[in-house]
């Protein structure tokens, strides 16, 4: 009897710690903050390095390494283009050109940071955020900003990719 148990109790653990193991997570997150002082938006994005490469290879027909050892100047340049195509900020009704400033690698996730500059006053940004929906349409992107002293967050999915903050 207590042998049976033991048992049981191993296949559920253990079917139920290697099912959590293959289930992956399809979320990026974004930080977008307005700097008045700088007239900027500052953008902090937070993605999987493997679903970015998976993208910019669907995109570019091409394999890339972008956020890796062997990344060449091209991958970035894909991923400028990509991110210019698949994130867009409109500010107070205006579409405004997003900066690609520089990266951080944390373990399996890159940090990217972004710029919108000449802001001097916000009253709306609207925010179009498709980036790696076409990998999967599960994935979510969180945007959590602060505009104007003003925390607000906006969950982005494939069938709502765009939202606005006030």
């Amino acid at each position: 009897m207590i042998k049976a148990f033991r048992t049981t109790l191993f296949l559920v653990l253990f079917f139920g710690l290697s099912s959590m193991a293959i289930h992956k997570f399809y979320v990026s997150i974004y930080q977008v903050n307005y700097a008045p002082k700088k007239k900027m938006i500052q953008i902090t994005s937070r993605l999987f390095i493997d679903d970015v490469n998976d993208a910019l290879e669907k995109k570019f027909k091409k394999r890339t390494y972008f956020a890796l050892e062997n990344e060449t100047p091209e991958d970035e340049v894909f991923l400028k283009k990509y991110f210019a195509e698949k994130f867009i900020i409109k500010v107070n009704g205006v579409s405004k050109a997003l900066n690609y400033l520089s990266k951080d690698i944390d373990g399996n996730v890159v940090i990217c940071y972004f710029s919108v500059k000449d802001l001097p006053k916000i009253s709306s940004v609207a925010i179009e955020n498709s980036a790696l929906m076409e990998l999967n349409e599960e994935q979510q992107n969180i945007i959590q900003a602060n505009i104007n002293g003003e925390k607000q967050s906006l969950l982005l999915t494939s069938e709502n990719f765009k939202g606005m903050l006030k």
